[in-house]
């Protein structure tokens, strides 16, 4: 299922190095006159072990014998350079050509009469036909310090991508890329890459401590190296391995990381400022999501920022939500299994190319969501699956490892540095790239042992039960974590079940004895499947379901809601959001304007898929994207699908516009029902309320029959009404049952209120009404 690229294509041979290391690169200088090199004495010999095992990567330090180090009687020097045909160290103006040991390594003592401790030195390494001027790597201190090693044993580095990766740095006054990796089991690590033609030999990294981080860092090279990490596994083999924190990485198929450094000015300093000024709770939120590679096929991040962020403007959306944007192997996936966590995908950019984007989005006032995929990653045998040989980042039990819907692996959430690695992750989107929000995939899957296993594959937990402690710990750790260090954020959660208190803070605790998860919101996967069942009824049959349409507001109250229309309601079989509707083409259309004024009204914020807001007939396709051509006016139902785009737009201008419908969304006193029990009409009539008492009345009529003289209870305090938003209109391609005149009250009781008033009722259609 996903993409692989062999071993050929990222790593080569001795002979394959042995042909190529004479060709000159960045740092090499032709053979110049020079002073003859003077003979050093011997240095100590390199001991049987050490040697074979940094020819054989496995040794935890070759700092330790590599480079220069005080012994009695001066400074010995031993180099690791395997293919050199001489190598000879420069001291300012003292040269000394090295001894060839065999095997690629040269050493040799410089009299400590002539060089008082250990100098700076660089090295003239001969390979044939040409001579190349270095910095030895193994002359440098650790680029890591204690604090970050504490922080990374402990679990608690929740900048973790400073620390790991690889970064162009300056360290002690040379030009360079400190690279460092989590790999606890491997008997050796080495990095490997483009600058030494795939063959890690002469790279061994060191092993800090009982950390489990390696670390190296190599002078001379910097942004735009392809590497990847050599790891020598507990049995002995090797494995090549993309960079886990890698930044930025080869576009698919391709799988090298890439070294990287930012060099993008943001621009968005007003809307940080202000993003967080009004809780999202009682603020607009109306989301458009988008999946980038196909909303426009072919555009990059840079050309997405020149018509995406006009386009979103034009029909009212608040923010947009990105389906997956870190990296991953296969696009069929739509990226939702991850192999590059820290790196958005190459296919479209650069990591800047894509704040860019983002930047552009918030500099039009539009926020940006993203999904993020902390429940598990696919077993790419270049990426995470055993990444030092056993089990890392996967549950060591197989049974809660492999995840039994998708064939990936679950992340172990009891494992502190598996923890980090995810919680520095949310952080780094929403800090590196302004990220506003996170909706975190397949939190169900996460939240139970026992999801989609069979009786006898699953474990319960130290209580008999069959909640995942682990996940719940994490999940909590990851919302007060992203709450604290980013004000304005909001996590929301695609969480399917009746876990008690996915939105309730995680320090008060609920009926199940858990503290909350600690989410902002919550997708309300409830309401989206009964009221998507209830639309597809024939109306005929509609009155025997009609609970399928007000069952949600007995819970709406009980978590902070988004109503989600999204990608995963208009695929593999689905059907479109408007070719679910029963009709003909009118009728189609006719309930798809409806259903959106219903949702768009009713408690909760609202999230529609790109090519549902000018109800496209077909399937989404990743490959395709929308059928943006039902809009071309050539075509010639084109004012079809304009006028449900039109209705989106001005669906979203009205919502923004009226407080009553997002104000108090998580309050039920901004909510009152005048008939909800209408089935024999198929009519659904409530009142939304703001802050300050002002309603807006909202009717949802769901039967192909014009009602004349329907009459409703309204408030008695409400001199007049008037129609802001009717789905019949015939600017949306209704059949224009409106009504442009006020309509007053009578004193005539109805549905519990002392007043009502008398409307048409338009065939398959909403209205709302305000206080003239």
């Amino acid at each position: 299922m996903t993409s692989k690229k062999s071993a050929a294509q990222h790593s080569s041979g001795k002979s394959r190095a042995a042909q190529r290391a004479g060709r000159p690169q960045a740092g090499q200088v032709p053979p110049q006159p020079a002073p003859p090199p003077r003979e050093p004495a011997a240095s100590p010999a390199l001991e049987a072990d050490d040697r074979a095992r940094l020819l054989h990567g496995t040794h935890h330090d070759p700092h330790s014998v590599l480079g220069a180090h005080p012994v009695p009687g001066g400074v010995a020097f031993r180099v690791f350079r395997p293919y050199a045909r001489a190598v000879t160290v420069v001291c300012g103006t003292l040269r000394a050509e090295l001894h060839d040991d065999g095997d690629g390594f040269y050493s040799g003592l410089l009299p400590g009469t002539e060089v008082a401790g250990v100098p700076e030195y660089r090295l003239l390494v001969a390979y044939d036909g040409t001579v190349r001027e270095t910095e030895d790597a193994y002359r440098f201190l650790p680029t890591l310090g204690e604090l970050d090693l504490h922080l990374i044993g402990e679990g608690r580095h929740e900048q973790l991508w400073q620390a790991l990766g690889a970064h162009v740095t300056t360290h002690q006054g040379v030009a360079g890329t400190r690279f460092a990796v989590w790999a606890p089991n491997a008997r050796g690590v080495r990095v490997t890459g483009g600058f030494c033609f795939w063959d890690g030999t002469g790279f061994p990294m060191r092993s800090l401590g009982g950390t489990g981080v390696w670390e190296l860092f190599v002078p001379g090279i910097g942004e735009g190296e392809l590497y990847k990490f050599e790891i020598t596994r507990p049995d002995g083999s090797r494995t090549q391995r993309a960079d886990p924190l890698a930044r930025r990485t080869e576009v698919p198929p391709a799988t090298s990381s890439i070294v990287h450094a930012s060099h993008h000015e943001w621009g968005d300093a007003a809307w940080l400022a202000r993003r967080g000024d009004t809780p999202v709770h009682e603020a607009p939120f109306s989301v458009y999501e988008v999946h980038l590679p196909s909303w426009r096929p072919g555009l990059t991040y840079r050309e997405l920022a020149d018509v995406l962020p006009a386009y979103v403007t034009e029909l009212g959306f608040t923010h947009v939500e990105l389906m997956p944007v870190a990296e991953h192997p296969f696009g069929g996936s739509w990226g939702y299994q991850v192999t590059g966590f820290y790196a958005p995908t190459a296919r479209l950019g650069t990591p800047d190319d894509f704040k860019y984007l983002v930047d552009r989005l918030h500099q039009a006032g539009i926020g940006v969501l993203m999904d993020w995929v902390p429940a598990h990653f696919p077993r790419d045998d270049w990426a995470l699956a055993a990444f030092d040989g056993r089990p890392l980042y996967e549950h060591h039990d197989p049974l809660r490892a492999a995840h039994p819907d998708w064939g990936t692996l679950e992340f172990d959430f009891g494992r502190r540095e598996v923890r980090n690695f995810l919680v520095a992750n949310a952080v780094y989107w929403c800090e590196e790239f302004h990220i506003d929000g996170l909706r975190v995939d397949a939190v169900a899957s996460m939240l139970y042992l026992d999801y989609s296993r069979e009786p006898g594959r699953w474990t319960p937990n130290e209580h008999g039960g069959r909640e995942n402690l682990d996940a719940v710990a994490f999940l909590q750790e990851m919302n007060a974590t992203v709450y604290r260090r980013c004000p304005g954020v909001v996590t929301i959660a695609e969480e399917s079940t009746a876990w008690d208190g996915v939105t309730r803070p995680t320090h008060h605790r609920g009926p199940s004895g858990f503290g909350g998860l600690g989410f902002g919101l919550k997708w309300n996967m409830g309401w989206m499947h009964d009221s998507l069942q209830y639309m597809a009824h024939d109306p005929v049959h509609r009155a025997y379901h009609h609970h399928e349409m007000t069952f949600s507001m007995v819970y709406a109250y009980s978590e902070n809601y988004v109503l989600p229309i999204s990608h995963d309601e208009v695929v593999h079989g689905k059907r479109s959001l408007v070719s679910k509707m029963p009709g003909d083409w009118w009728q189609q259309r006719a309930n798809l304007r409806a259903y959106l004024g219903f949702m768009w009204a009713h408690p909760g914020k609202q999230l529609l898929f790109m090519g549902q807001e000018f109800a496209q007939g077909a399937e989404w396709s990743e490959a395709r994207g929308p059928d943006w051509w039902l809009l071309d006016p050539g075509y010639g139902a084109a004012a079809d699908h304009r006028g449900v785009r039109d209705l989106v737009r001005d669906l979203n201008a009205v919502y923004r516009a009226t407080p009553a419908l997002w104000q108090r969304d998580t309050d039920p006193a901004g909510f009152g029902w005048i008939t909800g029990d209408a089935a024999d009409d198929n009519v659904f009539a409530f009142l939304r309320l703001d802050a300050d008492g002002s309603p807006l009345l909202a009717v949802t009529h769901l039967a192909p029959v014009v009602r004349h003289d329907y009459r409703l209870g309204v408030p008695e305090d409400v001199p007049a009404w008037r129609e802001v938003l009717n789905t019949d209109a015939a600017r949306y391609g209704g059949g224009d049952v409106v009504r442009p005149d006020v309509v007053k009250p009578e004193a005539l009781g109805r549905h519990g209120r002392p007043a009502s008033i008398r409307l048409t009722l338009p065939p398959l259609a909403t209205m709302w009404l305000r206080p003239a």
